[in-house]
């Protein structure tokens, strides 16, 4: 994960094209994964019917959560497999599996059709959706920093980057259905459509990854690869694993409140029209992605912990002001959310990079896998319901940049631990706490 001897500071023309293949899978996977969030309304009315619309959101965000409560087992499961007989086979298999799951969400009957069996079916679907996000995005991760090693912090900021674009995806795709559908289409099949496509997106993402090679890192190591990897982590790795969940800790918060809780939020807490909403949303991701692109770009130039000690403590200042401003329900939407996305750069950008520094190549698949699932199940996968239930319990609307500003805490205490360098944090921090 250093540099080329050398001095060489390019990557070459394959690894561009192996970095960009990872990257893209993993953006339309997001994709898949995401959308079920930003549909939380509509299909809060198919499968959960309830007089109360705020009591039927918060079953379709629980739906959201068990996702992201399997990451961790799936990220177990992959990782094992991504470290014992290398990274290629585990990218192929979850993104054909996610493709097949996001087209049998957008095809499984209403709660009217087939009763509680439709919500059970809607639950397993994405239960599995969790299994495979968790393995993708630590094997994304692995992948790139093993192969793109003149400039691993780069080469995370294009995984993200895209990951984002596959969010953005989802947006764009919520806006042109919003537009070209009247609201009771909306609720009726169009956000089954939004599924039905990024189904079909994902099968072309499958095709592509078939001609992904194995990473340099992992065949030099290939005759001593772990034969019980996620065993070696527990058991002599331990400090990083809680290093690692601190480092992710901010961009879990904030992305998960932003994926997840922001759009439904907006519209059915704060009484913004679902149109601007959708269109600041496009907007503040377009700025996320940007932005985290130019981080990383300097996350090989300086200490990329700076880059996340800075992010932190801008969240941590600004954004309870910037939940208040919205809270008043008369913000400029174009505004706020871009500068919220763009304030979290920094550490969107660097966090990758530091949290691959802390594991060694037998066992960084399964390290990155446990501290990344850990910290996104805990914080993105519960943060929308917490948010909900913040408001709820305290009649505070702003209530939410709480949870954030908590992460943004935890980002910033870890950063100021961790070494300038890196490459050398395996060695820097114990291996058992």
């Amino acid at each position: 994960m250093t540099p080329d001897a050398s001095g060489g500071r390019d990557l070459t023309r394959r690894q561009w094209q192996m970095t960009l293949l990872a990257s893209l899978g993993g953006g339309l996977e997001y994709y898949d994964f995401i959308v079920y969030g930003i549909f939380a309304k509509d299909i809060a009315a198919a499968f959960f019917p309830a007089s109360d619309p705020v009591a039927a959101l918060t079953l379709s965000l629980a739906v959201f959560a068990v996702g992201y409560l399997a990451r961790p087992l799936g990220g177990l499961v992959l990782s094992h497999f991504g470290d014992r007989y290398g990274r290629k086979t585990v990218f192929v298999v979850t993104v054909f599996t996610m493709s097949a799951c996001t087209l049998g969400m957008g095809l499984v009957p209403a709660y009217a059709s087939w009763g509680v069996w439709a919500t059970l079916l809607l639950v397993l679907l994405r239960f599995v959706q969790g299994l495979c996000i968790g393995g993708e995005l630590p094997g994304a991760i692995t992948f790139v920093v093993e192969t793109a090693s003149r400039r691993p912090g780069l080469a995370c900021g294009i995984v993200f980057c895209l990951v984002n674009g596959g969010v953005l995806l989802a947006a764009l795709v919520n806006l042109a259905l919003q537009s070209w559908l009247p609201p009771a289409m909306m609720a009726e099949y169009g956000w089954r459509i939004a599924f039905l496509f990024g189904g079909v997106v994902g099968l072309v993402s499958f095709w592509l990854r078939r001609s992904l090679e194995e990473t340099p890192e992992f065949l030099r190591l290939q005759h001593r690869a772990a034969r019980r990897p996620i065993g070696e982590v527990l058991r002599d790795h331990r400090g990083p694993v809680l290093v690692g969940i601190g480092v992710v800790a901010l961009t879990a918060g904030f992305n998960g409140i932003l994926f997840a809780h922001m759009p439904a939020y907006l519209i059915q807490v704060l009484k913004y029209p679902s149109k601007t909403v959708a269109l600041a949303m496009n907007l503040a991701l377009f700025a996320m992605s940007a932005s985290l692109l130019v981080a990383s770009f300097f996350a090989d130039r300086v200490p990329p912990r700076r880059l996340m000690q800075v992010s932190a403590l801008v969240i941590l200042i600004g954004v309870i002001p910037a939940y208040q401003v919205l809270a008043r329900g008369d913000a400029n939407l174009f505004l706020v959310l871009p500068l919220l996305t763009m304030a979290v750069a920094g550490a969107n950008g660097s966090f990758a990079y530091l949290l691959a520094g802390l594991f060694p190549t037998r066992v960084r698949f399964s390290g990155v896998a446990l501290s990344l699932n850990l910290s996104f199940t805990l914080l993105s996968g519960l943060g929308p319901l917490a948010a909900n239930a913040l408001i709820g319990a305290t009649g505070w609307p702003a209530a939410p940049g709480l949870i954030i500003a908590a992460a943004a805490l935890i980002g910033l205490v870890v950063a100021s631990r961790l070494s300038d360098r890196p490459a050398t944090l395996a060695e820097a921090v114990p291996a058992s706490g």
